[in-house]
């Protein structure tokens, strides 16, 4: 009878698995087109900028924009996967991101072009909404942590190479149909049409629910923050970091958190769980996800227009073409699909919270090298594929992580989380970096403004990415050195080193 049980089991566990498995390859095509709408868009922001009217400086205000909307969706998205089905809000906000990606193409003032690109933005919530149907599916077996880390890293993986195949094909198309942008706009509009009818069709829902509301509360004090301190920073840069009324905006902002974290402690089901990050393997994940935030999203735009900016004319920049900065930004992908695809093989060889910090140290070493070596194409692709590597390991490991230490029932809002702080840093990013880009910007002969940022804003940019993923490293350390390890493995190192130890 017991092995009668015991082979039911095994038969249900190995058709648990094969059903995970499939979700899985779906998913996969999911998280690729998320990888072309982060990677399409970037060789074109120079053209994007020309076509709206708006300087160089300026494009990281859609950035921002963006990145804000994203903060505040992806918390209410990943709660609503927690109460409702994580698949049911992946369909839905992949049809909100359909339609912004649609009007988008058709925008012609920067107000319009603003609100579509910010709510395309919500495709932020999809990773994590994804790693929790992942992880309710693999929920039973017995290396469901492992599990989820290999098939976190796959999807990754696949976000990766959506991103190279965007870099790249907007960067041929923006060439080739130049004198129709809203056309080279249109193109990824097919591809998030297709995640919708994907989703709708073929990925099943999971089985994980939790009781309770969304806290509608919390998403407004928290939208209150994000308003308030991004308008203060716009008002800095449009009436000049010399006044004091506009920091004075961006101070009131920052002391709203302190109401809204009291607030979401007091809520039986915050919309922001600050209690689950209390946690001592939980904390380091979360605040390593926002430093990540300034490189990996408040970056890219910088790195665009600087790649683009004509040395001929402004003293430095790389002066390439379109199709050009598609191949950087390519180069910078391929090698965040090397780390994303490694991380789990290397958890296995070390753990996985050496692997984080390995990661962030990686991503340091990349953007610090660029403040004094920028002058050549070949410097600046080595300091982005030396951080290119971190980033895409830090980018499969970070939900992987908080959903191995989240309670049960709570692993969207974990994963989520690291998302939501994530875009909390690139938003914050966005805008000092338009800030710094904009101090100092040059002035051509005949006292002509350009349109180019000023390179002691990129070299500013580059220092505090580095300064940050370096902070994060740090942070790391103190997570417990066998976290996110499933019981197995974490029981066969604690046997290994008491051997060691006896021996």
């Amino acid at each position: 009878m017991q092995q009668s049980a015991q082979r039911s089991g095994s038969r249900a566990g190995r058709w648990q698995a094969r059903m995970t498995a499939g979700v899985v390859g779906y998913l996969v095509f999911v998280e690729f087109t998320s990888g072309v709408l982060q990677g399409y868009y970037i060789p074109l922001l120079t053209d994007i900028a020309r076509h709206l009217g708006i300087n160089d400086a300026d494009v990281n205000w859609l950035e921002a924009g963006q990145l804000m909307l994203s903060a505040i969706a992806v918390p209410v998205l990943a709660k609503l996967g927690d109460l409702h089905g994580h698949r049911r809000m992946l369909l839905w906000s992949a049809a909100v991101v359909a339609v912004a990606t649609i009007v988008l193409a058709f925008a012609q003032t920067f107000p319009v072009f603003l609100l579509a690109w910010a709510v395309q933005g919500i495709y932020a919530a999809w990773l994590p909404l994804q790693v929790a149907l992942i992880y309710s599916r693999s929920r039973g077996l017995p290396d469901t942590a492992a599990r989820t880390r290999r098939a976190t890293g796959l999807i990754v993986a696949a976000l990766q190479l959506g991103a190279i195949v965007g870099a790249l094909s907007g960067g041929v198309i923006g060439d080739l149909l130049g004198d129709a942008l809203w056309l080279v706009l249109l193109a990824p509009g097919v591809l998030v049409v297709g995640v919708v009818v994907v989703v709708w069709r073929l990925v099943p829902e999971g089985t994980d629910r939790m009781q309770g509301v969304v806290d509608s509360g919390g998403a407004a004090l928290l939208t209150a923050v994000l308003l308030v301190v991004t308008g203060g920073l716009t008002f800095v840069r449009l009436n000049g970091a010399e006044q004091a009324w506009p920091w004075l905006v961006v101070a009131a902002g920052l002391l709203l958190v302190w109401p809204f974290v009291r607030y979401e402690l007091r809520q039986p089901d915050p919309l922001v769980d600050f209690r689950v990050l209390r946690s001592s393997a939980m904390w380091p994940v979360q605040l390593t996800a926002g430093l990540f935030g300034v490189s990996v999203l408040g970056a890219q735009g910088p790195l665009s227009t600087f790649a683009r900016t004509d040395p001929d004319v402004y003293g430095y920049g790389l002066g390439l073409s379109t199709s050009s900065v598609s191949l950087v930004i390519g180069a910078y992908v391929i090698s965040m699909l090397v780390g994303a695809s490694q991380f789990a093989r290397v958890s296995r060889l070390t753990t996985p919270r050496l692997t984080l910090i390995g990661a962030a140290a990686l991503v340091a070493t990349g953007y610090l090298l660029l403040v004094p070596f920028h002058d050549e194409l070949g410097q600046v692709l080595a300091g982005m594929t030396v951080a290119g590597v971190g980033s895409g390991a830090l980018v499969a490991a970070l939900p992987a992580a908080a959903a191995a230490a989240a309670p049960a029932g709570r692993t969207a809002v974990a994963t989520g989380l690291t998302n939501t702080t994530k875009v909390i840093g690139g938003m914050f990013a966005s805008s000092v970096f338009a800030l710094a880009l904009a101090a100092g910007a040059p002035v051509l002969a005949g006292g002509v403004e350009g349109t180019a940022g000023s390179l002691t804003g990129y070299v500013t940019v580059w220092a505090i990415c580095g300064s940050t993923a370096l902070i994060a490293a740090v942070a790391l350390v103190f997570v417990p050195r066998l976290a996110f390890a499933d019981p197995a493995q974490t029981e066969d190192r604690t046997v290994a080193a008491r051997e060691e130890t006896a021996g």
